[in-house]
């Protein structure tokens, strides 16, 4: 009997500190990042109307999403790289008070270089946030990745929707200066940052103990190299046709339909939803089918719908993009998961990179698209984009991940 108690009672103390305690540290790191988001998409949000203040082409609007997205993609790798070896919880709230700063100076600049050096300070505080943040969520997933992943990107995808239905109500009736409102917000997720980076410094030994540097896949560095690639050329294809929509949507809607800016908006928010929603499937569906096989139906199973787009009346415009929304959606947490898993003892590191690729192929996208629409129209954009989805077919390419 004696011999037998142990081990019947060994885990009963650690249940009830490790669900709610993950569940917590998790729903957290979500809600900072739907703030952290929400924030962000006030910038394209407010497009339409920098645009006519200011006088600018579609090539300087490409140019603000840009210097946006260079800034949030250059710094996340090295900020994920170095915090993998020498984590440092005070970034998280640290990398808040950077957008709180570039927000800010966003409602009281008058020029566009100055909304460009705001745009830097919001993509600087966005580079702290992703690498760091994420690390934390798979840190408290108790080996549920995808689910975690999912949720943390859910809350992001979340604050992208509902900060151009904010900015309509509270910017676009009342002018520049109401964008300083969501400072407060940012003040509010300076606060979650700050408890967040107190339970991680308090895991920072069960971080250690989570590094995991043991690969268990038995591929070669050349096999994975070349996985990451493939990674990395399906993330183009996803970004580069999502700026499309999350940087031009709007301008889209108003010249092929004659909407108002704000029935605009809330379109652009359907589709934003419906992005929040695939990524909360994705996580978990990868964890029970495969990584591999979110990724195939959700960048290629979208090709039919990007295709059909261009050449639909509003009604069904509407339609297909909650639907390309919620599809294109679903794979980015697979394939974060799924490179964590090629590259174990580097979550941060991984995490910074396809983050950063994520914003950088989403500026150079905003930028080129720009261009192209100042040059053949914005119902132009929509026609070439719509191959993008095409790439998915690289997926056939990817290896299995599973122990060897």
């Amino acid at each position: 009997m004696s011999s037998t108690a142990p081990s019947a009672t060994a885990p009963t103390p650690t249940a009830p500190q490790t669900s709610p305690l993950v569940m917590r540290i998790i729903g957290a790191c979500a809600l900072a990042h739907l703030i952290n988001d929400l924030i962000q998409s006030v910038l394209p949000s407010i497009y339409p109307m920098l645009k006519a203040n200011y006088g600018l082409s579609f090539t300087q609007v490409g140019l603000i999403t840009l210097t946006f997205q260079i800034t949030a993609s250059l710094l996340q790798p090295w900020i994920g790289f170095y915090t993998d070896r020498h984590p440092k919880p005070a970034l998280l709230p640290l990398g808040m008070v950077c957008t709180l700063v570039g927000i800010l100076m966003l409602s009281v600049v008058g020029s566009f270089p100055m909304i460009l050096l705001a745009s830097a300070l919001i993509g600087i505080g966005s580079s702290t946030f992703h690498p760091e943040t994420s690390r934390v969520a798979r840190l408290a997933s108790g080996g549920r990745y995808g689910l975690a992943q999912s949720t943390f990107q859910v809350g992001g995808n979340a604050g992208s929707a509902f900060g151009p239905l904010l900015a309509a109500a509270i910017i676009i009736p009342f002018g520049q200066t109401h964008v300083a409102w969501f400072g407060v917000v940012a003040l509010f997720a300076i606060g979650v940052q700050y408890g967040i980076s107190r339970w991680y410094r308090e895991h920072l030994n069960l971080f250690k103990l989570k590094g995991g540097r043991e690969a268990t896949h038995g591929l070669s560095r050349r096999r994975v190299t070349w996985a990451l690639v493939v990674l990395a050329l399906l993330v183009f294809s996803k970004y580069f046709y999502m700026s499309s929509f999350t940087s031009y949507f709007t301008f889209y809607l108003i010249e092929k339909f004659h909407l108002s800016v704000a029935s605009s908006q809330l379109h652009l928010f359907l589709f934003l939803g419906a992005v929040a929603a695939g990524t909360f499937f994705g996580g978990p569906i990868g964890d029970r089918i495969g990584r591999k096989a979110v990724i195939w139906f959700s960048i290629l199973g979208v090709a039919p719908f990007t295709l059909a787009l261009p050449y639909v009346d509003l009604f069904w415009t509407t339609v297909l993009s909650v639907i390309i929304g919620f599809i294109l959606a679903s794979a980015f947490s697979a394939i974060v998961v799924f490179a964590q898993e090629l590259v174990p003892g580097n979550v941060g590191m991984i995490a910074g990179v396809f983050f950063g690729l994520m914003f950088g192929f989403g500026g150079i996208g905003a930028a080129l698209l720009g261009h192209v629409a100042d040059i053949r129209g914005i119902e132009y954009v929509y026609t070439l984009c719509s191959f993008l989805p095409l790439f998915g077919v690289l997926t056939v390419l990817l290896p299995s991940t599973k122990r060897a």
